[in-house]
């Protein structure tokens, strides 16, 4: 039997948050701290997407590192398995980066290896709409996965970043899932058997990933979960749901938490070919780092153990990480 102590030892990781798109405001990274009072011990933050020019990634990622290294006491830049652990034991909050979408390449493979050893450490392929790599969720017809988006999942692999199918069309995103060698992952989408919303994903899909050893990382943005609801309820809800169609062992956070969220509205509003205004509210609702101990207490309402719990939270992720990462 495994004891408290064993229960508290173990990482929670949230695999997707977003600071904002202004690479030199720093007045909102102070607030990534919430995560280590919140009960997190790792947080992966997203650095770019396909609807900005891919060089705002470059210098968001110099400004975060800048920050992280300027206060080395508090934070400590992820780079490699261990040092998850070593940011527990030193009570640091762990963190690295990630991509949505591969226009941040700029056409050129070469920038994977780049943007690996500056500390990204997952990519997904397209964000909404197609680009060079494959179709996007929100396209009218997806085409499926391309020769570029084929050679980009290759050199991922070889590198040890991990492949993410959340924002991509379903047909490339289960193309790209079976022509990955590592298991791929969900960073941070729902069920559509819960709620029938674009971005959600279906349950051949999910089942497709969690046979490849992949990961689900539910998301906490209320137009994903129900209507436009972002309670600890709704999230169990959809936690719940993966866990019956693909096992505990598939199931994991991506809260997708937006730390500025007028600057989202007003990026919402400003770029309905990537939001289009009849999907995307224009206020949308999320669930914060804050109700994690909430979302631990109604999993264990439902019958969910420590152990269960731990998985969710973290241990599925870093299994995935163990696996792939270089």
């Amino acid at each position: 039997m495994r004891t408290d102590k064993e229960h508290k030892d173990h990482i929670r990781l949230d695999m997707h948050s977003c600071m904002p798109l202004r690479w030199q405001d720093e007045s909102f990274l102070p607030q990534l701290i919430r995560y280590k009072q919140s009960g997190f011990d790792a947080v992966c933050v997203n650095i770019c997407f396909d609807a900005v020019p891919w060089e705002q990634g470059v210098l968001s990622l110099a400004n975060f590192r800048n920050y992280l290294k300027k206060n080395a006491d508090t934070y400590l830049l992820i780079e490699k398995y261990s040092d998850f652990e070593i940011a527990k034991q030193e009570g640091k909050l762990g963190v690295f980066f990630d991509i949505e979408g591969g226009k941040s390449l700029s056409d050129h493979i070469g920038m994977i290896e780049v943007y690996y050893r500056l500390g990204v450490r997952w990519m997904l392929l397209a964000y909404n709409n197609a680009n060079n790599l494959g179709g996007g969720c929100l396209d009218q017809e997806d085409k499926g996965l391309t020769v570029f988006g084929k050679q980009v999942i290759e050199k991922m692999a070889d590198l040890g970043m991990m492949l993410c199918c959340s924002h991509v069309g379903y047909k490339t995103a289960s193309e790209a899932i079976e022509y990955n060698p590592n298991p791929s992952i969900f960073s941070h989408s729902n069920p559509k058997g819960v709620y029938d919303h674009p971005r959600n994903i279906p349950d051949n899909l999910m089942k497709q990933c969690a046979s490849k050893g992949g990961v689900i990382g539910i998301n906490g943005i209320g137009i994903f979960l129900g209507e436009n609801l972002a309670s600890s309820d709704i999230l169990v809800q959809h936690i719940d749901y993966a866990v019956q169609k693909i096992g505990i062992e598939h199931v994991g956070l991506g809260l997708d938490y937006v730390f500025d969220q007028k600057e989202l509205s007003d990026f919402v509003k400003a770029h309905p070919e990537v939001f289009p205004n009849e999907k995307f509210a224009a206020g949308i609702t999320m669930a914060s780092p804050e109700q994690l101990p909430e979302i631990g207490e109604l999993l264990t309402k439902k019958g969910y153990k420590s152990y269960d719990i731990d998985l969710i939270f973290g241990e599925n992720w870093l299994r995935v990480i163990k696996k792939v990462w270089k």
